[in-house]
């Protein structure tokens, strides 16, 4: 393992979350925070995929399947 990648990608992670929190603060569109929250599940799987941890890989993977599904309505 390779800590500087595993740290770098883990920074990645809590910025991408700071910059969901700042525009739901700001009342961004649902199209943009969900936009920000598929690049979230895909730096979490790379972060996991890094550490090396099944159980982060998988939940990183079950967040992506969840939010590359379709909705059938709308949620407000």
């Amino acid at each position: 393992m390779r800590i500087v990648g595993v740290v770098d990608e883990a920074r990645a992670v809590l910025r991408r979350m700071e910059r969901i929190e700042a525009l739901e603060r700001e009342g961004a569109p649902p199209e943009l925070l969900l936009a920000e929250l598929r690049e979230l599940a895909r730096e979490a799987a790379d972060w996991a995929r890094l550490e090396g941890d099944p159980a982060a890989q998988a939940a990183a993977a079950a967040c992506a399947r969840a939010l590359a599904a379709p909705q059938a309505t709308p949620v407000s």
